[in-house]
């Protein structure tokens, strides 16, 4: 959890609940456009400038991790950091979510409890790396455990059941653990790519297309299989058109950190996409990371390569 900072005070009741539900569905609104732009790993600027909400600005992240803007009477958002100081995780079905501090009775650890006790929906917030937030949404605060200082959140919340009759259905227990398998996942997905593309300087490393929008971090080895761990030397940056290309053998990179083209597209003859787009690239180099740890891992281009040889 991002460490509180201050400035969120006691959780008095400034908004009636029909007010503060009104402007977190909003917020889940305006989340949901900028998906659109951004996709769904956030810049951190945008989301501590928020949206406007009848004359009013709402940040939805702040200092602290237990974020309440002024105009909600209860907390907006919750943010993580995976391997940060405080001891987050997936924990069964849930993310075990650290309090703030060690007092149960801190404003801000009250306003997390009192949104369990009256099923307000909140987003998370997961910190890939500086600056950078996967949005999920929305969340419950499921469990409170004083004892060791954590509440229980529910990444599967169903808007509809926390809006309407005040409590939460039952689950289908192999539903919400698929659903939680997949939440964790996303999160991995994200972080690699996070973490891919600023190795290779945010631009493909075939065509050096910088627009971050229109980049991939594309496996070498597919993340299912034994190798396919989810490491900068086990990714490339790669523009959608390369990755396609790429995950359909079209190309590959050799092991000498050399592009090759499969030979039945060398012969085509189809138009200056495929000329300039692929049949260039042929023979000639990757941009590579600076870091010598994040470079391609030559065996794993192997193994691809010879898929890619089989595949031809």
């Amino acid at each position: 959890m991002v460490p509180n900072a201050g400035g969120s005070g006691a959780y008095s009741a400034a908004v009636d609940a029909a007010g503060d539900l009104r402007v977190r569905l909003a917020a889940f609104d305006w989340l949901r456009e900028q998906v659109e732009v951004h996709g769904d790993v956030f810049p951190r600027s945008l989301l501590e400038k928020g949206f406007a909400f009848e004359g009013q600005r709402v940040p939805l992240l702040g200092p602290q991790g237990i974020f309440k803007p002024r105009v909600c009477e209860y907390p907006l958002s919750i943010t993580t950091i995976p391997g940060g100081d405080y001891a987050d995780r997936i924990s069964g079905t849930d993310l075990r979510y650290s309090y703030r501090g060690t007092d149960p009775s801190h404003p801000d650890n009250v306003g997390l409890r009192n949104a369990m006790n009256r099923h307000v929906p909140l987003a998370l917030f997961v910190r890939l790396k500086p600056g950078r937030y996967l949005a999920h949404y929305p969340v419950s605060v499921i469990g409170d455990d004083p004892a060791h200082l954590a509440f229980d959140v529910d990444v599967d919340a169903r808007l509809s059941e926390l809006t309407q009759a005040g409590a939460l259905a039952a689950r289908d227990a192999i539903e919400r653990r698929y659903v939680t398998a997949a939440f964790r996942r996303r999160v991995h997905q994200r972080a690699f790519r996070e973490r891919v593309l600023e190795a290779y300087r945010e631009q493909c490393t075939i065509c050096h297309l910088r627009h971050q929008e229109l980049l991939d971090a594309a496996h070498i080895v597919a993340d299912a299989e034994e190798q396919g761990d989810p490491v900068v030397s086990n990714g490339l940056a790669l523009c959608k058109l390369h990755h396609a290309a790429f995950d359909s053998f079209f190309l590959t990179v050799r092991p000498d950190y050399t592009i090759e083209i499969r030979q039945s597209i060398l012969e085509e003859n189809d138009g200056p996409m495929l000329l300039v787009g692929l049949k260039q690239m042929h023979d000639q180099p990757i941009q590579l990371p600076r870091s010598g740890v994040d470079r391609p891992d030559r065996d794993r281009l192997e193994q691809r390569y010879q898929r890619f040889l089989r595949a031809s």
